[in-house]
């Protein structure tokens, strides 16, 4: 039985002492904010805004009821657009668009205004995730080729346990390919050239057919050892290894003419620490781990020990890059990814802290106050933004109205600590229905605030079921990227950041690349991403951020804004083109395929939630492929079962009878992975289905999926995980 929580009385608050201590001890020194300052200041607005945000959350459930009734008394009858939008007006979830406006947004950093490149979504609670994520604004070309699927596993080209050279010879040809792509020569190719190249007086001595792509070098005792080239405002640096001692543990140098031991590509831009999908955060022990390695990142002094093929090693923030610039003045790189913070929404509340009348403290709001104070230890060291700036991700926000509730907690957050108006930066995350819908509204309203605006087609199709859950069935869940709302919605987001002067200011940002194996396939995919105009799309880990980052060598995506600024935009009436098909003619196979691939889906992810407390990881799917699940797969998954069981496509036995065979699967696959090793020892749900309270909340998922507020799965996981949590 876990130790009961202690609470302390401070400023009309009960604030767990788990939460308190950290605050007083290690958050606020440092700051020249005093705890009084803070306690009563945080109590005030978080008195003052509760009763707006709760206010807020009874407005989505008079509209989903009002959207509800809507269409039950149309049941039977055509569909009509025009009359459904005139009524999405009346009731307030369509907004009146009012006129042009471009963004007010300052003092951005160049990662966010002028490099287009990948994003990396990192759990908060993980230290060493967050320090591989910070670290992978430089990531090994060599590494994340030879490691991959890009170089297939034959002709003796086979990764094995010590170092091919087959393989190798493999991975210097493909790079040599990039560089001849993104840093050609002039009248020849990197592949000819058969001496290495040196730099004398910072010219070098190789023709490049454009010479302003070279900026600078490093020599190690008068030998080279680094040549930086840029490409798209991108970073390429091509290391040299003379050493004949340490060429032995650099077999690619040892076979290379050119003595290239690596190719480092500037990778992950910036990364979001995420306190939201993809952590399991449940009370004041749970966010305190999450703050603390966010205070530690914006102090730099977070590091992480583990044990790595016998050996201990510690991995800590790397330091910035210096070269000798062509006119041979020092210049500094930075070393580590722009951190960004995504907090929780609007929904949840924590009891980490109860207000004056027992009621737990919105999530949100405590998010704010102590993620913008850990950023006033950077500010001292610039070691994150150069400009100052609070990067804050907002995510599932309803509609205009919410976004100016999240202006206004900030607004309280900056007075408090002293910061000037508009110093936390807010991103937009283009999720939910009534914000798509209403997006350029939302921005007007966050318009000297807003950096960021991406969709996230998971989280999107959940609210898109859950909002039209009374008009029928929902199509497959495979046939939804291809619908017409999909395409509308992706292309908005777009065609509206664009005309709010989004382009080389802010960020226009595109969803997760899900299969961290199979990045081949993401090499021939995720380029639609830049290709649609996305200036940032996630990315699962630093050798997929090296990998995407190709593909802003590849296209210029500041150039593509100014062809993107002329077509059509995206049509209101195919944004609200409902996905359903109450004549559908799936068979019973079809249909128990579709069952079974939701049910795996949630189970996997649902189990690791409860019991290990995992909110992000390589689950696999129903056919052994590893997929990275979040909170926004499992609602997606759940709400999709909910519809159906709803219009009787399927019954609940059916639905019990496959989530049982599911969950034999889950555990096997669990039982057998080796990354669950770290973690405490798994407990199967099969056998154990009555007293498995991770079984229990998968299913409470699908079977009470309907009367989920919005269709989200945090109320029933943070309950079920709070039950695990006591026992």
């Amino acid at each position: 039985m876990k130790k009961k929580e202690k609470f302390i009385k401070t400023n009309n608050l009960s604030v767990s002492s788990v939460l308190l201590n950290f605050v007083n001890k290690e958050l606020l020194p440092g700051t020249a904010i005093s705890k009084n300052q803070f306690w009563s200041g945080f109590s005030k607005t978080v008195h003052d805004l509760s009763p707006k945000n709760k206010k807020l959350i009874e407005t989505r459930e008079k509209l989903q009821k009002s959207i509800d009734s809507y269409h039950l008394e149309r049941k039977g009858k055509k569909f009509k657009l025009n009359e459904y939008k005139l009524f999405l007006k009346k009731i307030g979830y369509l907004n009146k668009f009012g006129p042009n406006f471009k963004i007010q947004t300052k003092n951005l950093d160049k990662e966010i205004s002028s490099i287009c490149g990948p994003q990396l979504v990192c759990p908060v609670s993980n230290a060493r995730f967050l320090l591989n994520a910070a670290n992978a604004r430089w990531v090994s070309l060599y590494d994340s080729l030879y490691g991959s699927n890009i170089i297939p596993e034959i002709k003796g080209a086979v990764k094995g346990k010590t170092y091919n050279p087959i393989r190798g010879k493999k991975v210097i040809e493909y790079a040599r390919n990039i560089l001849d792509k993104y840093i050609p020569l002039k009248n020849t190719s990197w592949k000819n050239l058969d001496e290495t190249p040196f730099v004398i007086n910072g010219k070098l001595n190789i023709n490049l057919k454009n010479q302003k792509q070279f900026v600078g070098y490093k020599k190690n005792k008068n030998k080279l050892s680094s040549l930086l080239f840029i490409n798209n405002n991108l970073h390429i640096d091509i290391l040299f290894d003379h050493n004949e001692k340490l060429e032995k543990n650099n077999p690619e140098g040892n076979q290379d003419p050119l003595k290239i031991h690596d190719v480092i590509l500037e990778s992950a831009i910036s990364t979001i620490c995420d306190h939201e999908d993809s952590v399991a955060a449940v009370d004041a022990e749970d966010k305190v781990l999450g703050y603390r390695n966010w205070l530690q990142l914006m102090k730099g002094n977070l590091n992480s020990k583990f044990n790595k093929k016998g050996k201990l090693v510690l991995r800590k923030l790397n330091l910035d890059r210096e070269y000798l610039s062509t006119k041979n003045k020092k210049i500094k790189l930075h070393g580590r990814s722009l951190l960004l913070n995504r907090n929780v929404g609007h929904l949840m509340t924590n009891h980490a802290i109860l207000l004056k009348d027992g009621s737990e403290c919105p999530e949100g709001i405590l998010d704010a106050f102590i993620t913008a104070t850990a950023c006033l230890h950077d500010f001292k060291r610039k070691g994150n933004s150069r400009t100052n700036s609070i990067y804050i991700v907002k995510p599932k926000m309803h509609g205009p109205d919410e976004c100016k509730f999240t202006n206004e907690i900030f607004d309280r957050v900056e007075n408090v600590l002293k910061l000037k108006r508009n110093q936390i930066l807010c991103g937009i995350m283009d999720e939910e229905r009534r914000t798509t819908i209403n997006l350029k509204e939302c921005i007007r309203i966050l318009k000297k605030r807003v950096f960021f605006i991406n969709t996230g087609f998971l989280d999107r199709t959940g609210d898109e079921i859950h909002t039209s859950m009374e008009i029928g069935p929902m199509i497959l869940k495979g046939e939804m990227k291809s619908t017409k709302w999909i395409k509308a919605y992706e292309n908005n987001n777009v065609d509206v950041g664009l005309s709010c002067g989004f382009s080389g200011k802010a960020q226009i940002g595109k969803g997760m690349w899900a299969m961290p194996d199979l990045l081949n396939e993401m090499m021939d995919q995720k380029i639609s991403h830049p290709l649609s105009g996305a200036n940032c799309a996630w990315v699962p880990s630093p050798t997929a951020a090296a990998l995407h980052a190709l593909h802003y060598h590849q296209i210029d995506v500041f150039s593509l804004h100014k062809k993107l600024k002329k077509r059509k935009s995206a049509n209101l009436n195919d944004l609200l083109t409902i996905p359903f098909n109450n004549k559908y003619n799936w068979s019973k196979d079809e249909i128990e395929k579709e069952l079974k691939n939701n049910a795996q889906g949630i189970l996997g992810y649902v189990v690791r939630w409860i019991d290990q407390s995992v909110g992000c990881s390589k689950v696999p799917d129903i056919n052994g492929i590893g997929l990275m699940e979040d909170r926004a797969t499992c609602r997606i998954s759940s709400q999709h079962i909910a519809n159906w069981l709803h219009h009787g496509v399927c019954s609940k036995k059916q639905v019990l009878e496959i989530m049982k065979k599911m969950a034999k699967i889950v555990d096997y696959q669990n039982l057998k992975d080796s990354g669950m090793k770290d973690q405490d020892p798994y407990q199967p749900m099969s056998g154990n289905f009555e007293k498995s309270i991770a079984f229990k909340a998968a299913c409470d998922l699908v079977f009470h999926g309907k009367y989920q507020p919005s269709g989200y799965t945090e109320p029933l996981l943070h309950f079920n995980r709070i039950i695990k949590k006591s026992v």
